[in-house]
């Protein structure tokens, strides 16, 4: 399975709801990056996606953007795929 990234913060409902989705496809561990503890990550988060919002999650190198997008790729078949990429 793939390695996952998420950043995110501590109080974040989109977050969780990632963060369930991904574990109901059988995500083991998610490296998650707390942007609210460290603002150098938050900088960091938005130069490498452009966005300021979070979750923003990685699927290995694949950028999947956040809950919504998340969700739209589960919808569409692909989320399971990316996961399971080698």
């Amino acid at each position: 399975m793939q390695a996952v990234k998420m950043y995110t913060t501590a109080f974040c409902p989109y977050c969780v709801q990632a963060k369930r989705i991904l574990l109901s496809k059988g995500v083991e561990n998610i490296d998650e990056i707390r942007v609210d503890n460290l603002p150098q990550e938050r900088v960091k988060m938005m130069e490498i996606t452009g966005r300021r919002t979070v979750p923003q999650i990685f699927i290995g190198d694949t950028h999947v953007g956040g809950c919504d997008d998340l969700m739209a790729l589960d919808g569409r078949g692909g989320l399971l795929p990316l996961l399971q990429a080698a």
